[in-house]
């Protein structure tokens, strides 16, 4: 079997080419809000509670003083890019609405920009069952103080500065 210079050496250049990937920076820009998030908000609330609850937001006009908006995006190698707008709405620095895109919780956020986990695994459900919170053992204060008594104790420090000067 004969190989040409060329196709010896254009072969494996080909391979590295299709194996080796740039870096691409990731671009994250905005808040990022959440179904948690907006499920707290509650007309009648004062601005610093909106705040409070959702970040200082990306954007505030001068022409609208009664509206903040709240962008966000994200680009990230191996997911498809995201952006998201939400707006809210006050009158007497008094939240009146809101309103935006579908917003995702935030573990289905981090479920859609973790390209390292694979997309059938499930999310761990983080909450325990009435049953599970009595199979917990409590421990009682006196286990505590005997475990503390039973630690050596080293009452002999090293001077906290040098002696000679």
């Amino acid at each position: 079997m004969a190989f040409s210079s060329c196709s010896y050496v254009k072969e494996p250049l080909n391979w590295a080419v299709d194996v080796v990937t740039p870096y691409r920076v990731e671009v994250v820009q905005g808040n990022f809000v959440s179904k948690e998030q907006v499920q707290v908000l509650k007309p009648g609330m004062p601005r610093e509670q909106v705040r409070d609850i959702l970040g200082t937001p990306l954007v505030t006009s001068l022409f609208h003083a009664d509206r903040w908006d709240y962008a966000f995006t994200i680009r990230r190698q191996g997911t498809p890019p995201q952006q998201r707008k939400f707006s809210v709405y006050f009158a007497n620095n008094l939240l009146v609405r809101f309103d935006g895109d579908d917003l995702p919780t935030e573990s289905e956020f981090a479920a859609g920009i973790d390209n390292k986990i694979s997309k059938s695994r499930k999310i761990p459900k983080l909450e325990l069952s009435e049953s599970e919170i009595n199979a917990i053992k409590p421990i009682k204060k006196t286990e505590q103080v005997q475990s503390l008594q039973t630690a050596p104790v080293n009452l002999n420090y090293p001077p906290l500065e040098s002696t000679s000067r």
